[in-house]
């Protein structure tokens, strides 16, 4: 008999494990012949060497399929152990596996665009209206990069601006004043990564998520850096921001630029880009429209709804400014 520990270090435990420890009593009841004992990302075993070497193989098998599709069930345990392998989830347009197994895809021709063009280049702009997916698609390409360790940490940034609400005053630290900006932000890792490994993740930086301003003076390598909101920059910080990209390093720029909530006075850094940057090699740009909103039903007729008053407020305006006076 010989004890051999084996370490699941690269998923989320509670997956791994299932409700209520359910998918390891599946294991422990394919190996009855093996004493098991699973704790927290490690596993022990004792045994005959070959059937304990069988198990180690099994484990990590079964690590790999939940690495790859975020779930874990008896079918695939059965399938893997038994030695038929699993049965694959083949979709082409699947970026990543959410959070229970749930396929991300680019769901229309734009957002597959999107994909294509991060793939081509190492600077990417996506540009349109709310709901479009624009931000969860650039989040996916991230994580997605990050799983088949084509780049060692995710930086996702937005600008600290208030739109219309006044925040200054929330209580608590600097985090905790500045985590409402960056919350959307949270909300798609969350559909993205399980809970511990996500976690994990924040406490080893490998993702970082911070507002515009913390990225001053930073080069970042072998990275995948998402700017959300970038039509709320000015141009000095957008500048700022694109010069911050490093060797081995992917950056994706979303933005509306019907969305601005800057002072009146203040130019918008991602227009200013938009126009300096479109000649220039390298660089990708996606536009989405409304046809690209996924949201409810509703958010495509807002979006349409209020691009038609914009229309007709800048009507009303041409036809209340005074004819020029012509000279006697």
């Amino acid at each position: 008999m010989i004890e051999r520990i084996v370490i699941i270090d690269n998923v989320d435990p509670v997956t791994f494990y299932g409700v209520n420890n359910s998918n390891m009593q599946l294991i422990r009841n394919l190996f009855p012949k093996l004493r098991i004992a699973a704790r927290g990302n490690v596993i022990k075993v004792i045994g005959e060497d070959s059937e304990t070497a069988e198990f180690e193989r099994a484990i990590k098998k079964l690590e790999d399929y939940v690495e790859r599709y975020n779930s874990l069930n008896d079918e695939t345990i059965i399938d893997i152990i038994k030695g038929d392998g699993p049965k694959e989830l083949k979709r082409d347009d699947v970026i990543i596996y959410g959070i229970n197994g749930k396929p991300i895809t680019g769901r229309t021709p734009n957002q597959q665009k999107l994909v294509e063009e991060f793939t081509h280049n190492d600077l990417t702009f996506a540009l349109g209206p709310a709901g479009t997916g624009k931000t969860y698609v650039a989040i996916a390409l991230a994580v997605r990069a990050l799983k088949n360790r084509e780049a060692r940490k995710i930086i996702l940034s937005r600008p600290a601006v208030e739109a219309g609400e006044k925040l200054g005053f929330l209580p608590g630290d600097m985090k905790d004043k500045i985590d409402p900006y960056l919350q959307p932000l949270y909300d798609a890792l969350e559909d993205m990564i399980p809970p511990m490994k996500l976690k994990e993740y924040m406490e080893t930086k490998v993702i970082q998520i911070a507002p515009l301003a913390f990225m001053r003076g930073r080069t970042l390598n072998d990275a995948i850096i998402v700017l959300d909101e970038a039509q709320n920059t000015t141009p000095h910080q957008i500048k700022m921001f694109l010069t911050r990209l490093g060797m081995n390093a992917k950056m994706i720029i979303t933005g509306d630029v019907t969305q601005i909530d800057l002072p009146r006075t203040t130019s918008s850094g991602l227009i200013q880009a938009l126009k300096v940057l479109r000649d220039v090699k390298g660089i990708g740009r996606v536009e989405f429209s409304k046809k690209d909103i996924i949201r409810h039903q509703l958010v495509q007729r807002i979006v349409e709804a209020y691009e038609h008053f914009d229309e007709e407020q800048k009507e009303a305006r041409k036809q209340e400014q005074p004819d020029e006076q012509q000279p006697e």
